[in-house]
């Protein structure tokens, strides 16, 4: 019987989405599988994962595809600062559906492609399409806030991030190596 790739969703307004993605890559890595974690809004801009994964060399690779993150009340966000964050997704988009067919990875993981569908940068029903005609062995991670019920029926396992307390509620900036 051959494997069967997982969908895997980590949704949800707590922290750990992105955290939890990484987990599973550096367990697959340790597995000699082969990983790619595409950024959707990320810039890769200051995040200690990117040093951090450059590390492990050849196994897993990742590219930040985005303009930097959207502040969540999408009506504050200008029309020309939502055409270049959607012309950034959109070649993201085309980037992961050629890596998706290119049997090249074991795991991809579609880091805040959910932000980038619930923004309309994405259409969802794309994202349900390239889904359900992946390859069969391809496992793949689709992280962010906003996950729509459509990525959350197809997929095979979901979880929710909540937040129950956060140091920035109290004012305490966000601290290196730990939030990003």
């Amino acid at each position: 019987m051959s494997e069967r790739g997982l969908i895997l969703v980590n949704t949800g307004n707590g922290k750990g989405k992105t955290t939890a993605a990484l987990g599973v890559a550096l367990r697959a890595v340790g597995q000699g599988l082969k990983v790619l974690i595409l950024q959707f809004i990320k810039s890769g801009n200051g995040y200690g994962e990117l040093a951090g994964l450059a590390k492990l060399g050849d196994q897993v690779e990742i590219r930040s595809m985005g303009k930097g993150f959207i502040y969540y009340k999408r009506d504050e966000v200008g029309e020309a600062e939502l055409a270049r964050h959607k012309e950034a997704a959109q070649e993201a988009w085309h980037t992961l559906v050629e890596e998706v067919n290119s049997d090249r990875w074991d795991l991809i993981i579609m880091d805040e492609i959910n932000n980038a569908i619930n923004y309309e940068l994405i259409d969802v029903n794309s994202v349900v399409n390239m889904l359900k005609h992946k390859p069969e062995r391809l496992h793949v991670i689709l992280t962010g806030r906003y996950a729509k019920p459509e990525i959350i029926d197809i997929a095979d396992t979901v979880t929710e991030m909540k937040v129950i307390k956060h140091a920035y509620e109290k004012g305490i900036k966000a601290a290196k190596g730990i939030e990003f």
